[in-house]
């Protein structure tokens, strides 16, 4: 696994129809400083953006790292982690569906239906391993973050009804490029 050298300070927010935002992603080493410091940074990042997750190909890297917000964390504290190399278990084969959207899909929003519980396992910012299970909010955010990883966005997951009402918001990022 290599690590191309990054300066963490100049990653940028990447916005559909990005070519790097439908492409699987790559693991990395999670012992690499590099990557802690992308990772670091991610989460600096998904804060200045106002989001609650934030996954590499949305900063231009072809890298398996996603961060989130911490749900425990008090409130105004800006507490998130990292999750490099992850690994998502389906622990509830219930639905549910809620609203999301998406920072490279501004004002787009669309109902997805996801699996309610989920076990995450990987490494944090530092390297070591991790783990948490959920059947709350950030069981969604997990699944939406680790699709980018996979080059899935909501688009692809949102129904034709939803496509439909986001289709000029869908159409003048696509004639931005």
């Amino acid at each position: 696994m290599f690590v191309m050298a990054i300066d963490p300070q100049s990653l940028s927010l990447m916005f559909y129809p990005a070519a790097i935002l439908q492409e699987r992603a790559s693991e990395v080493d999670e012992s690499d400083p590099n990557v802690h410091a992308v990772a670091k940074r991610m989460i600096e990042m998904m804060f200045e953006q106002n989001g609650v997750g934030l996954a590499a190909p949305q900063v231009g890297l072809p890298w398996r790292i996603f961060v989130t917000r911490d749900t425990d964390s008090p409130e105004g504290e800006e507490s998130g982690t990292a999750w490099i190399n992850p690994n998502l278990e389906i622990m509830c084969d219930e639905l549910s569906v809620d609203e999301e959207g998406c920072l490279s899909l501004p004002d787009i929003r669309g109902d997805i239906r996801r699996p309610s519980g989920i076990r995450i396992s990987g490494f944090d910012a530092d390297g070591n391993p991790a783990e948490m299970e959920s059947d709350e909010f950030i069981a969604r955010v997990w699944q939406h973050e680790n699709d980018h990883l996979d080059g899935i966005l909501i688009l692809d997951k949102m129904s034709a009804m939803d496509r439909l009402v986001n289709r000029r918001l869908i159409r003048s990022l696509e004639q931005a490029e």
